[in-house]
Parts: C-alpha cells; structure tokens; sequence
C-alpha cells in the first residue's frame, strides 16, 4: 500500500525524522493560506501515488501571493502523468504546501527489502534529487548498497558507512547517523516494503531534512497497523484491484487480452509465462485460491469481464485442497449468473479430476478443455490472436 507524500511526512515527524513544515490544501484559497502563514518562498506539491511529479508540472516553488494562486490553480484538477503512471493520468484533488529551504546539496536515501539475500537494503547516493535507476545506470560508482541482516539490525559501522559515503563531516555526521537509526526503526516498527527519501537535503544552514518521501507498507501486515489502514486512497488505485480486495481474491491487472483464473500464486505466475511463451499476452494475475467457492469464482469471472480488454479466458485448476468437482460445479454456476459470453478453456487436474471434466462436459457450459498447461496456454493464445 503506498502512502501519499504528506502521510509519509507525517510518519517520518511521528518517527522524530526532520521534515519541512507543511500544510495540507484542497482548494486554492486554502493553498494560498497555507503559504502565507508558512511564509515565501514555498513549494506547492501535487499529491498523487507516482514519483516524477517534478518533471511533470506537478510541484511549483512560489514567492509571492500571486505566485502561489497560479500554482494551486494550475496544479489542482490537473491530470498529471508521470513515467511512473503507466500511460495513466492521475487527478490531483490535494496539495502540500510547505515551506521553503535554503539547499546546498541533495543527496539520496533508501531502505528496502532485497530479497535474494533475505536483508534490508540500504540505498544511499551523493546524487540526490535524480532518478536512482538513471544514477545506476549512468553512475554506478555513486550509488552505495548496505545489507543489514533483520535479525542484528543497523549498526554503527552501517550509519558511520553511509554518513561517510555521502561526504558528511562534523555535526552533519552525527545528524545523519541519528536519522539512519530512526528511519531504520521506522520501516521495522511499521513492516514498511519501502522508505525512500530523495532529496534529502543539506540546507546551507547545515541541517538535514527529508524534502521528499516516498513510503510503500506491506498489505499483508496491516492487521498490525490499524491506523495505516485508514490512510489507503483507493481512488487512486485500479478499480478492479480494489474491487478484488473485497472478496479476497489477489488479482492484479496487465496489459494483454486473456483474462486468467487460477488456484496459487506460483502457478498462476507459471500460468501467464506459459501464455506469454505461447504468443499470447495475459490480462490479469488472478489468484482465487485453495479454499476458492462458488461465490469466489462468480466475483472472479465478475472481475475479469470488468475488463474490456480481455477476449478469452483460460481457467487452470490444480486440484488439491479446491477439488476439481467443486471448482468444476462452481465454474458452471458462476457462468451462468454473470453472463460469460467470451470463449473459455480450462484445463484441470489433481483430486476428482474425472468427476470435474465430467459435470464440465454434462452442463450447458460452453468451454474448451486441454489437457495439459501447455496446451491450455496454446489454445488460448490462438484463440485470443483470432479475435
């Protein structure tokens, strides 16, 4: 779940981390507001789910009244698309104001899970204020990578390594390795998948403070955090992974035009590589799980069909724990209720498989059946190319 830029602020204050202040506004006369009680200069910032808001128009810096009832105007309502929406513009309905600094470097900050080691990666660079992934690709001598184990977690040499690493001196040193440990706590303490502040800035003062933040929290995790719950916006996230949410179904949407509904994570991702090897493009990532139901399914044809992309769909059932009977029963049912009215194949096997293909094959169910996930994937993706 990724939090707004003022929710990760407000975090990183709560955590004793150094932050501009700042003001939330959903109009402009609250905009203006805002920057005349924080005083000029200041930054008005679109506040949208994507990183690159800079680039796209979507943070403007302010010095005077005038300045900043243009900027609210032309920043709120907009729709911004950055290289990180997908194609997809995103309405701004709120911006963070805040107040300005006197910046004399810009350096960048990370933690983040790495999971091929089973440590916490911490991402450190001179060159703040930068796509990281252009600094890795440009400069990869300026990006430096610190494993912390979870289970000893940060030490001194980790904080005195990165404060180094950056060219800090004197009571810079000493600022950062104290924002090192408290951002560390932060991201254990709340089962955060990503912290990353860039910039984060030398003022000419000589302080550290954290312009930016972007924080993602693991979903799985937040029966933990009950108040990072409420902050989900879920006005920004693709409909059909909200609705999927309710009824307990992973799903996540692609690109491509056929539609999959399969039992297990592993094998739905073994599923979409068999159609892609195919030829074929998949359209979802749909995991309905063991304990799948008649209900469950129904939601899930219900969701794939949302998508006016999809033009076929490929249903592959492992039975073990979800029989294939019951899937089978279920899928008909399913089918019936919501219409399906595009080509399906379903290929199945494990527990009662013959008693599946059988209610399958008595129904009025029109499907194709393979008997393998190859041909499934072949037929499908030939099926899609058709259409």
């Amino acid at each position: 779940m990724k939090l707004h830029e003022y929710q990760a602020k407000a975090l990183f204050a709560q955590a004793g981390l150094p932050v501009p202040r700042g003001r939330l506004a959903e109009s402009v006369s609250d905009a203006v507001a805002a920057a005349e009680t924080l005083g000029y200069p200041s930054a008005i910032k679109a506040q949208v789910l994507a990183g690159g808001r800079g680039k796209a128009g979507g943070i403007r810096l302010v010095s005077n009244r005038e300045d900043a009832s243009d900027a609210a105007g032309a920043i709120l309502g907009m729709s911004l698309q950055t290289a990180q929406t997908s194609g997809h513009g995103h309405k701004v309905s709120k911006v963070l104001v805040e107040q300005g600094q006197n910046i004399s470097k810009e350096l960048y900050l990370s933690i983040l899970p790495d999971r091929a080691t089973a440590t916490l990666m911490l991402i450190a660079s001179t060159e703040g204020g930068m796509n990281i992934e252009d600094v890795a690709e440009q400069n990869p001598e300026k990006i430096l990578r610190i494993r912390i184990n979870p289970l000893l977690g940060l030490q001194p040499y980790h904080q005195r390594r990165v404060a180094f690493g950056l060219g800090l001196a004197g009571p810079q040193f000493a600022s950062c390795c104290d924002l090192l440990q408290k951002l560390y706590q932060l991201v254990v303490s709340r089962d955060l998948l990503l912290a990353e502040v860039n910039p984060l800035a030398v003022t000419t003062e000589g302080q550290l403070i954290l312009l930016d933040a972007k924080v993602e929290v693991d979903e799985t995790a937040l029966f933990r955090h009950k108040d990072l719950i409420e902050l989900q916006d879920t006005a920004e996230e693709d409909p059909l992974e909200v609705e999927a949410k309710k009824h307990h179904l992973n799903y996540i949407r692609l690109e491509g035009n056929i539609g999959t509904m399969v039992n297990g994570a592993g094998l739905a991702m073994a599923t979409m590589d068999m159609i892609k090897q195919a030829g074929g493009e998949p359209a979802n990532f749909l995991d309905v799980g063991g304990g799948a139901n008649t209900e469950m399914i129904k939601n899930g044809f219900r969701i794939l069909l949302a998508d006016d992309s999809v033009a076929a769909i490929l249903i592959n059932i492992f039975g073990g724990i979800l029989r294939c009977d019951v899937l089978a029963d279920g899928v008909v049912k399913a089918a019936r209720e919501v219409e399906l009215n595009i080509p399906v194949v379903v290929r199945m096997e494990g527990t009662n498989v013959v008693e599946g293909r059988k209610i399958l094959a008595d129904s009025d169910f029109d499907c194709i059946t393979a008997v393998d996930l190859q041909d499934a994937a072949e037929k499908i993706s030939t099926i899609a190319r058709q259409l």
